[in-house]
């Protein structure tokens, strides 16, 4: 900023900070930055401010002398009694620089507002680079001049009006006008016009009579063609309480501009589901183009992808399993187009590209067939070209980028299949990973050096690929999201590289919730988060930077994952028998005083003759005595059967020697039941230290105890499970979630469905998380069918997702369920119809399109139901993931191809009128003109 004819001045400049804010008792706010006087970033040598209320406002204030030409970074905290840092402000740090007009005497108050997470959401990529690109102002305008003649007038006060406004069209300015005569008396054509200083922040100073005070005003937009925006709210107020002979600028940071938030809708698909007439066998990255250019059509800003990292553990289709990575940072080499491979493509290879593309055009993804002939045809094209691809500048400057995890992951691809197996236990020598190990296996010298580079090319190409898609998404207005899985393949590159950051002999899952009722155990180990914290978790921090070279948002997989995990032992293969870590225990001192004493009774499985005889009839003598050895009135698992895996084994040896009375899965069920009948369960690394059984009620060891015990046991559940770890888990996510959110830029949604702890929402709205909302999943437990009216803004509303039936599937699943909805949700009388017909889909999308929250994403399978000649295929078929089975096939195939969809106009109005006509924004039609000739582009 310029000013004219002033010189600094060494007196100096009194300064009030000045912020409402309601805190809770024991609580203060204090402001840390950049210079000595504010703490030079240490919060316990910070400002604290002093409260002071006016009105139904807490205001907390504090006044400092400071030197003429001062200038700081500062932010504002809460803080505890002593000063331990409670909560802070989102967003970027606060800068404040000293006028050059302000040459000693003065009082600068500083008018802030507190920083929400959700105000930080207009500088994520989402918004910055891809929905508002297009429509922020880009001009910066000139400096303003202050001149000292204007500043002399004591019986005034100047005002620095200053907002953030993210979202303004080209050719609109932005005024503030208000009851003053200077502020037009809201007159907009009187009103005081400010000027753009870039990072959509709008100011302009105002020397207002004293008079004048105290002033209403309201900040408003003025578009090139006359329309007039006023902020929604009811007029901003400010008064001053200084005398005449103290010369007062005021610096109003008034946050953002209060107008109607910003909503709008994208679609959610697979990867792998995608069809095209290019594709071989499975979607493709260079696929992509085609759906942003649907999307855009149909009235979407965003297009949502499950994880797409190579996931290439066993080599069988087992790896379908998109959310159990290899490597968090190498892409999967299913989705490369093969074709793309080369611009001089022999004929023989083309051909043989011909020929499997029409051996893989199958009705359902056959994984191991198609990532087998990819890589065989890859193979193929790298031997021809290894030399020009690998010497080019291009390469060079990718390799150097991604060394760090590029040269581990090809080594441990050659020694995967040298090997023949991903458990790098089993690798010898090899098995502990070092740096020089490292060195050589990927040394020029080494025999297999063209192996290792053909890993360096496949991921090369992979990288220009997604980076082509996603540079065309961006230039589209389309926010491509991608998914963070929440844990890593325990037979992985990053466990071998890293073994230290993994507690390798657990493993992860969620308690009994919707989605299973058993639990679930996906078998990743969990994380060692005392030792990731010691180099600030640069192990995530590398992770969500790769990820943010591709995607604008990005959706955090089990988001209560980072406030605490559902710990399972790696002998366990269901998901019931876990507990929470963190978790502060039951400690034995604490059941003992509450006159429980018998432990073994209540730690080992309680397995009585009926029992037995309840499960497997006439037959559960043979059953005892392979299985048991019997104590009394009681039977023991034996050693060598005691845990879900040795039963799983011996059962299996059984089967091979005796004529057992059922299936082999039916007594393998029953006598994990047995296992499981515990009530509580004791820490394997602390003896003194217990957990209750996931739903202990439920289990006749604990029916069968006297009813003290249950007493004191139901109420030491609910307490664990509901009361005590909340401020444990608050801590722990208030550790974790900032750095995945300062590591990269991209938006950030987290999958916030299941058992949810109650300081899960007001962490995720503190952060500026946007939750998800899935209307069959409601969160109040009240509630069979959630209400998307009643949504908050943080959130993203959609009918289905990935891990449940579509809609279509769901509405066929439950005769009963089905005619509750229909009469209560949709207020229809009498019988629904027996098949999810194209109303009701309508009536589903338009009711999550009208939800307050900030994005509905449409499944691409529910939006296709809104045309019949798009449900000729059976329901069921379409879904995606079935989380109660571990080893599910994921291999669903949209049936209809991106370019049909694309040529079918009725659909793409029919969707775009939803969208449109619910308030939401949709892309602009001078970015739709340009997609059909770029479309026939991207088919040649």
């Amino acid at each position: 900023m310029g000013y004219s004819g002033l010189s600094s001045s060494t007196k100096s400049v009194k300064i009030t900070f000045r912020i409402p804010y309601n805190t809770e008792w024991g609580q203060s706010l204090l402001v840390c930055g950049s210079a000595p006087m504010l703490g030079s970033w240490d919060v316990k040598k910070g400002l604290l401010l002093s409260p002071v209320h006016e009105g139904d406002e807490l205001i907390w204030t504090r006044t400092i002398a400071v030197p003429g030409q001062f200038n700081c970074d500062y932010r504002y905290y809460v803080v505890d009694d002593a000063r331990n840092v409670l909560r802070w402000e989102m967003g970027n740090k606060r800068s404040f620089s000293l006028p050059p007009f302000c040459q000693g005497g003065q009082i600068v108050e500083l008018h802030d507002f507190w920083q929400t997470g959700s105000d930080a959401l207009p500088f994520r990529s989402a918004f910055k680079d891809v929905i508002f690109s297009k429509t922020s102002a880009s001009n910066i305008d000139n400096p303003e001049v202050v001149h000292q003649d204007k500043l002399d007038q004591e019986d005034s006060i100047l005002v620095r009006f200053k907002i953030c406004c993210p979202n303004v069209e080209e050719g609109t300015l932005v005024y503030v006008i208000g009851s003053s005569m200077k502020l037009g008396q809201w007159k907009v054509q009187d009103g005081l016009k400010l000027r753009y200083t870039g990072e959509y922040i709008w100011e302009a100073y105002c020397l207002i009579p004293r008079a004048d005070f105290p002033i209403r005003y309201k900040y408003c937009k003025y578009g090139k063609n006359g329309n007039i925006s006023l902020e929604i709210s009811s007029p901003r107020e400010l008064c001053v309480g200084f005398t005449k002979s103290q010369r007062q600028y005021i610096f109003l940071s008034d946050g953002m501009l209060r107008e109607m938030p910003w909503r709008g809708a994208g679609v959610a698909i697979p990867m792998f589901s995608v069809l095209s007439k290019v594709d071989l066998g499975v979607g493709e990255f260079l696929d992509l183009k085609l759906l942003v250019d649907w999307a855009v059509e149909s009235g979407f800003h965003l297009v949502q992808l499950l994880p797409i990292n190579d996931t290439s553990v066993h080599g069988m289709w087992w790896d379908s399993y998109p959310y159990s990575s290899l490597s968090v940072f190498a892409l999967h080499p299913l989705y490369l187009r093969v074709q793309a491979l080369s611009k001089n493509m022999p004929e023989d290879i083309k051909n043989e590209i011909k020929n499997a593309k029409e051996r893989l055009d199958r009705k359902d993804v056959d994984y191991e067939a198609t990532l087998a002939t990819k890589l065989s045809i890859a193979k193929k094209v790298f031997i021809k070209e290894k030399d020009l691809i690998l010497n080019s500048s291009s390469f060079h400057n990718f390799f150097s980028e991604n060394e760090e995890w590029l040269k581990p992951y090809a080594a441990f691809c050659f020694l995967r299949d040298f090997f023949e197996t991903s458990d790098h236990s089993q690798w010898g020598r090899f098995s502990s990973y070092s740096k020089d190990k490292l060195e050589k296996l990927v040394s020029k010298d080494a025999l297999h050096y063209d192996t290792i580079c053909f890993h360096f090319y496949l991921q090369f190409h992979l990288h220009l690929q997604l980076s082509e898609a996603a540079e065309y998404a961006r230039s589209k207005g389309v926010v491509l999201k991608g998914d963070l899985p929440i844990g890593v393949d325990r037979n992985s590159v990053d466990t071998w590289v890293y073994p230290n950051l993994f507690r390798m002999n657990t493993s992860t899952g969620a308690p009994p919730d919707y989605f299973d009722k058993n639990g679930q155990n996906w078998g990743f180990p969990t994380y060692n988060w005392e030792e990731m914290s010691k180099d600030n978790y640069a192990w995530w921090r590398a992770r969500l930077t790769q990820m943010g070279k591709y995607f604008t948002a990005y959706r955090i997989d089990h988001i209560l994952g980072f406030f605490r995990i559902w710990e399972l032992p790696d002998h366990s293969m269901t998901g019931l028998i876990g507990k929470f870590r963190p978790s502060i225990p039951l400690s034995q001192e604490e059941l003992e005083r509450e006159g429980i004493w018998d432990f073994d009774r209540l730690t080992r499985p309680y397995v009585r003759k009926e029992f037995l005889e309840e499960n497997f009839g006439d037959s559960w003598t043979l059953i005892a005595a392979i299985f048991f050895n019997e104590y009394l009135d009681r039977y023991e698992f034996k050693e060598d059967c005691n845990t879900e895996k040795k039963i799983a084994a011996k059962l299996k040896s059984c089967a091979e020697r005796y004529l057992l009375p059922d299936s082999e899965d039916k007594i393998r069920r029953d006598l994990f039941d047995l296992l499981k009948n515990i009530v509580l369960l004791r820490d394997p690394e602390h003896a003194r230290s217990f957990y209750p059984r996931f739903n202990l009620e439920d289990t006749s060891s604990f029916r069968d105890l006297d009813d003290h015990s249950k007493n004191v046991l139901k109420r030491l559940y609910y307490d664990y499970y509901f009361q005590r770890q909340e401020k444990l888990w608050r801590q722990n996510a208030l550790k974790t979630l900032p750095v995945l959110l300062n590591s990269s830029n991209m938006l950030a949604c987290g999958e916030d469905l299941g058992l949810i702890p109650a300081c899960v929402h007001p962490v995720m709205q503190e952060l500026g998380l946007i939750g998800l909302r899935i209307q069959r999943m409601p969160s109040d437990p009240d509630l069979e069918f959630g209400i998307p009216s009643h949504y908050s803004y943080m959130t993203v509303c959609a009918p289905s997702c990935h891990d449940c039936s579509t809609l279509r599937a769901w509405w066929e699943e439950d005769e009963e369920r089905r005619r509750r909805f229909f009469n209560s949700v949709m207020g229809c009388d009498g019988f629904p119809p027996d098949q999810c017909v194209p109303d009701v889909v309508h009536f589903v999308i338009r009711q999550h399109a009208e939800a307050p929250s900030m994005w509905a994403i449409f499944p691409l399978q529910d939006l296709l139901a809104l045309k019949d000649k798009y449900t000729t295929r059976p329901a069921a078929e379409e879904t995606i993931n079935d989380p109660t089975n571990p080893k599910h096939y994921w291999r669903y195939r949209v049936h209809v191809t991106m370019e049909s969809l694309m040529e079918d106009k009725e659909l793409k109005a029919t969707i775009k009128d939803l969208i449109s006509g619910s308030g939401r924004s949709y892309p602009r039609a001078e970015d739709v003109k340009q997609l059909s000739r770029e479309t026939a582009a991207i088919a040649l």
